[in-house]
Parts: structure tokens; C-alpha cells; sequence
């Protein structure tokens, strides 16, 4: 099988053109190819396939396994994929996923993309849309107590459940200790994926990402946006923050008016190669 491995600020996933390749059980083949001891090494495969919906579709699937329904760091190396392999010659792009079709825009240097930037779309703030567990509408800064500690927690959905705290200092922060407990925590009947923020003004902030299914990565589109949208929310940041992850930086900016999410930030090409299944 052939394969693209590609990232978004780190967050690295194996990419396989589904317009040439026959993937038969893709999430078999997720656990294999993102070990980073035995198979490729990644946080997960995206498969890029033919949609009739849309330009493109994206199939996402964790490191574990499962599928997930949407990937913003993964869906930018997806556009930049499609236009460097002249599969199309548009820099405005709708490629559908398993939260609805979104809508790109590319920036093109050099004949290659660099850049991308995202319409998340809508955040989901209703407790049973997320989905979370409580007799709340809305989780917008409430106390939960985790592994013998009390944090004030928002939820978020961006087409995939978050659950965004507040810590003081994010290098110093125990992510293999708390991500696990949160990210199985009864409440939660999908899991989900969890963002540690620490705030540095009103537009700008750093973040460490637990997410479901592949533990710590380097970065996540979605979580990047839940968490913009949860400092939003308590008040803590303007619309437009520049997020610091560990695999660098992207930009997010809440539209009041239309009520939708946008993120920009970088796409790259690791390698391609083959891999006997």
C-alpha cells in the first residue's frame, strides 16, 4: 500500500489516497500503521476518498483504532495533499467529514500549500449534543472533581466531544496522569478528548491536548478551537487568539456574526513510501 505521512503542527497521521488504494478495514490498519515502534509511527490514518457530497472525503481513525469524526490538523494536510498531487487545481475546497462538510481556503507558495485555513463551523454547546452526562444545557465553567482534584470545566463539540480546563503552567502539567481519567470518566459516553490551557493574555494561550484514543499529541484543530471557544465563553480571551502547542502554533477566530470557528495554521509533507499489509 502506498502512504503519505503527513502533519499539522506535529500532529502527525499516515494518509492513503483512497482514489488508488482498496482499504478493506481501516481500523485494523490504523493500530498498525501508527505504532511508532513496528508500523510507520502516527497519531492515527486518514483516508482521503471520493465523495458525493463534497470535493473530497476524509476518514479519520484514532491510534487505537476507532474512528473519529473530525480532525482539523489532519484536514489541512488533506487539502494540502489533493492540491500538490494535482487531484485538483481549486484553492477554495469543501471535503466532507464525519462532522459535516467544511469549507478551506489554501494558500499556495511556490506551486505547493503552506498554509490552510479552516471553517470549523458551529461550536456544539448543548450537554446532549456533545455528548456529556448532566442535568445541565450548557458545562460552561463547572466544577468537577478528577482524580482527587476539582477543576472548572467547560465542554465543546466540534464534531467530536472536548472537555477544556484552566491550569496554571502547562510545561510543568501531569497530562499522563489526568488525560486518561478525563478522557474515560463516566460522564463522558463517547470519551473525549481533553485541553489543559494556560492563559498568557487575552489572545494568546497554551495548550496541551489528551486526545481520545491516541493520548498525548503534538497538536489538535479541533481541541485548539473548543479551547478558544471555552476561554470565549468564561470571559478569559477576545475572538482571535494565537494557540501555543507543542508542535507549534495555530490561529483561531470566533465570527459573533455567523457564529462559526476559524483556524489557520501550516500542513506538511513528511515522506511517501509503501508498506506490505
Amino acid at each position: 500500500m502506498k502512504f503519505t505521512k503527513m502533519h499539522g503542527c506535529g500532529n502527525d497521521y499516515v494518509y492513503v489516497n483512497c482514489f488508488k488504494e482498496d482499504v478493506k478495514n481501516p481500523g485494523e490498519l490504523a493500530k498498525k500503521v501508527s505504532d511508532r515502534h513496528c508500523g510507520i509511527g502516527s497519531d492515527g490514518l486518514i483516508l482521503i476518498c471520493p465523495s458525493d457530497k463534497a470535493d473530497f472525503r476524509m476518514r479519520m481513525f484514532n491510534a487505537d483504532g476507532s474512528e473519529g469524526e473530525m480532525c482539523g490538523n489532519g484536514i489541512r494536510c488533506v487539502a494540502k495533499y489533493v492540491y500538490d498531487h494535482h487531484m485538483t487545481e481549486k484553492t477554495g475546497l469543501s471535503i466532507e467529514t464525519g462532522a459535516g462538510i467544511k469549507y478551506l481556503e489554501l494558500v499556495v507558495e511556490d506551486g505547493a500549500v503552506s498554509q490552510v485555513k479552516v471553517d470549523m463551523g458551529e461550536p456544539i454547546l448543548k450537554s446532549s449534543q456533545i455528548p456529556v452526562k448532566t442535568e445541565k444545557e450548557r458545562v460552561i465553567g463547572e466544577p468537577m472533581e478528577v482524580e482527587g482534584k476539582e477543576w472548572n470545566m467547560t465542554c465543546v463539540s466540534m464534531g467530536n466531544p472536548h472537555a477544556v480546563v484552566l491550569v496554571p503552567d502547562t510545561k510543568a502539567f501531569e497530562i499522563e496522569k489526568y488525560g486518561p481519567a478525563f478522557e474515560n470518566n463516566e460522564i463522558f459516553p463517547k470519551r473525549t478528548n481533553t485541553e489543559f490551557v494556560q492563559l498568557l493574555s487575552r489572545n494568546e494561550i497554551n495548550m496541551r491536548v489528551w486526545e481520545r484514543g491516541s493520548g498525548e499529541t503534538l497538536a489538535c484543530g479541533t481541541g485548539t478551537c473548543a479551547s478558544v471557544m471555552a476561554c470565549i465563553l468564561n470571559g478569559e480571551t477576545d475572538n482571535e487568539v494565537l494557540v501555543h502547542l507543542l508542535g507549534g502554533d495555530l490561529t483561531v477566530k470566533y465570527d459573533e456574526r455567523t457564529n462559526h470557528i476559524f483556524m489557520t495554521g501550516p500542513a506538511a509533507t513528511v515522506y511517501e513510501g509503501e508498506i506490505s499489509l
